[in-house]
């Protein structure tokens, strides 16, 4: 592992890198003058450093939490210029927050990167092909309706065999950009469940009313892992919960918001601010970690709109996580063993979710509750897995490396199966287990719960979802 430098050494480090690039043309750009205070608070002790996945891979004190906040210090006194190295920088970021939780100084680097993104999206020029490459993820994958276009060709490119063709003889990798090769490798199996939402907009509770709780389906889970919001809606209700799904309801803004495209996250968190007004609810439930992160910083997102500041904070107040959720009230049903004999799960912390939100412990809490399941823990649980929202397509060599050594990690443990409670980790760790030869499953917490609620054995939540295309 590198080691830690310096304050001093990292100065020289980083003065020499602008120096050497300094003939760029590129305009002095500042950050907002608001944020130098969050700047300050960094004392260069480089605790982050173990923790920093990009540092690990790459091995630059530039590519490290504490050498970015020098390069976010120095655009800030207009000392450096948003040259391609300097940008490079904060792109090879993963925004896992692994460094938020382990710095004694408080630095809410979430903040900063979130600023300094948005900062280089005004003031930089990318080259052409990343423009490209980016408009086109910004103008897709937020919008669920049309990706869900796309799921016929893709589904017959699966079932005619191409897409086993094309892998097998190595001409996607000859003819293809490697993000667009990497965005193909996580190309889930289409299942037919996922060419239309959930039927009614209301799901009643099972029994007494408990609560009456909204939930958000998701960009690519709606699509890709609909079982996983299925599973989801048959573990609410069964607890009493009855689950309102508004049919206008749209992205979250977790994808542009964390790659600094402030208008397009705007918009779409008043869009989903607007989608449950007057629904009256006591909780809004989401069960990916991604989006429950950004949905909880609607007030901070919003923060300078006066038509929808108050309407934000109030919405993210209201946010929880499903696990969290069902921690906090307690689950009223009966729960049966998963299979005859112990079942051994190593759960799979997403980055926003314990870093982002702080929840840890209450999946494993749930999780245990189920008779005969024994939970294992795998070395570096809090060490990314190189999905980080589109970061494994846009950086899909450190990406790669990640993933190699979380799915090292995780089935070193010996378990079973693998619990996910992210759509982007479920699908990173997966592409991973196939290239390693691994048939481990890797399920939703609520796919385990809904089963044991069911008194069926977890290997029928299988399906056709873990049937993955070689």
């Amino acid at each position: 592992m590198p080691t830690s430098e310096s304050p001093r050494s990292l100065q020289v480090t980083t003065a020499q890198m602008d120096l050497s690039i300094s003939e760029q043309t590129a305009q002095p750009t500042k950050t907002p003058s608001a944020e130098q205070s969050l700047i300050d608070n960094c004392v260069h002790c480089g605790f982050c450093l173990s923790t920093c996945p990009s540092y690990r891979v790459i091995g630059k004190e530039t590519d490290s939490p504490r050498g970015r906040v020098y390069l976010m210090n120095g655009l800030n006194q207009g000392e450096f210029t948003l040259t391609d190295a300097t940008v490079e920088h904060f792109d090879t970021c993963l925004g896992c927050l692994a460094c938020v939780s382990t710095c004694p100084s408080g630095v809410e680097y979430d903040q900063l990167i979130t600023v300094a993104r948005a900062q280089i999206e005004q003031n930089y020029q990318r080259s052409l092909p990343q423009r490209l490459l980016r408009k086109m993820l910004f103008s897709l994958l937020p919008y669920p309706q049309r990706l869900r276009r796309l799921l016929g060709p893709l589904q017959l490119y699966q079932k005619t065999g191409m897409q086993a063709l094309l892998r097998q003889t190595g001409l996607l990798e000859r003819l293809l950009p490697k993000s667009l090769v990497a965005m193909e490798s996580l190309l889930p199996p289409i299942q037919s469940q996922a060419f239309s939402d959930p039927g009614p907009e209301i799901f009643p509770a099972q029994g007494e009313r408990r609560y009456r709780v909204g939930m958000i389906l998701g960009c690519i889970q709606r699509l890709f892992l609909s079982e996983v919001n299925q599973a989801t809606i048959r573990v609410l209700t069964a607890n009493g919960c009855e689950v309102v799904i508004p049919k206008s309801q749209g992205c979250c803004a977790a994808l542009p918001h964390h790659q600094g495209q402030v208008d397009q996250a705007q918009d779409l968190a008043r869009q989903m601010i607007d989608s449950f007004a007057d629904t009256e609810l006591d909780a809004v439930i989401i069960n990916a970690s991604g989006c429950g992160h950004t949905l909880k910083e609607y007030g901070q997102i919003l923060k300078e709109d006066v038509s929808y500041c108050d309407r934000a904070q109030a919405f993210a107040q209201k946010v929880k996580d499903v696990q969290e959720f069902l921690d906090e009230v307690g689950l009223t049903t009966p729960l049966s063993p998963l299979q005859a004999e112990p079942l051994t799960v190593v759960y799979q912390d997403a980055c926003h979710m314990l870093h982002g939100q702080k929840i840890q412990a209450q999946p494993r809490r749930l999780l245990q509750q189920i008779p005969g399941l024994g939970l294992r823990e795998p070395r570096d649980a809090f060490l990314c897995c190189g999905s980080a929202g589109i970061y494994n397509i846009l950086q899909p060599e450190i990406a790669e490396e990640l993933g190699q050594q979380k799915v090292q990690n995780l089935t070193q443990t010996g378990a079973t199966l693998i619990a996910s409670a992210n759509v982007g980790c479920t699908m990173q760790i997966r592409k991973h287990l196939d290239a390693q030869d691994h048939t481990t499953p890797v399920l939703h917490p609520m796919q385990l719960l809904d089963c044991s609620i069911r008194g069926v054995a977890w290997s029928t939540a299988i399906g056709n979802a873990q049937d993955r295309t070689s």
